[in-house]
């Protein structure tokens, strides 16, 4: 990708006026697929306004005397079909998104905006790696999927119902805010750490700049398997 593919920029408008996209990516360690995400236009008179500002979660990261359990060895993939943040009240079908023709994640329609996409070409959430799950933060006219996302904090459990019945457990290790100007994409999206199955849950953040017609930041709030329930 070149330089100038940063999180945050912005593409040409949809054809509905005052509507956008929410252009996400992802950098596979083994593909060396670089993939980024950036806010695309949720402005107008009638929009919801900007998103929550979430510069103190990047500050905070973990808190120290927060006790997490240790990880579960990653089980064998299968297909995501709900997300679930219970500390936030997010309850979500999960679809399957592939790559547009600039090579991001193609994200769900705004008339899905309480859905969530995941990169269907990677991870399986449980698997070993990183999987990774998007989200629009808000629509012209109302919050959407992950407008709460940023008041994620670490030690939540977010669960993920699969295809074949089990229910994957995560718990969130890390919440932080990246500038669009600074966004590492290996950083974000590779492996925290080898041989675990992790999570990304990833939205726009910051604060929606109406000159530059995109979000400040993007927020990204990673989990690991602590455990898995049976069908």
């Amino acid at each position: 990708m070149s330089a100038e593919e940063r999180p945050g920029d912005r593409a040409a408008p949809d054809p509905a006026p005052g509507h956008g996209r929410l252009l996400t990516g992802v950098l596979w360690a083994v593909l060396l697929l670089g993939l980024w995400l950036w806010g695309r236009d949720a402005s107008g008179d009638g929009a919801t306004g900007p998103a929550p500002t979430t510069g103190d979660v990047a500050a905070v990261g973990r808190p120290p005397r927060v006790p997490l359990p240790p990880a579960h060895d990653p089980v064998a993939p299968a297909r995501p079909q709900r997300v679930e943040v219970p500390s936030l009240g997010i309850s979500a079908a999960v679809v399957a998104r592939g790559l547009d023709a600039a090579g991001a994640i193609d994200p769900p329609p705004y008339a899905m905006a309480q859905s969530v996409g995941w990169y269907g070409a990677g991870t399986q959430p449980g698997a070993r790696g990183a999987s990774l799950l998007v989200g629009h933060v808000d629509t012209e006219t109302r919050p959407a999927v992950f407008y709460g996302l940023s008041a994620a904090r670490p030690g939540a459990e977010v669960r993920v119902v699969r295809a074949d019945g089990s229910v994957a457990r995560f718990v969130v290790d890390d919440v932080q805010v990246f500038e669009r100007d600074r966004f590492d994409a290996r950083k974000v999206y590779g492996p925290r750490r080898d041989g675990r199955a992790e999570l990304r849950l990833i939205t726009c953040g910051g604060t929606f700049d109406r000159a530059s017609g995109s979000y400040t930041s993007n927020v990204v709030v990673s989990a690991y398997l602590t455990g898995l329930k049976p069908s």
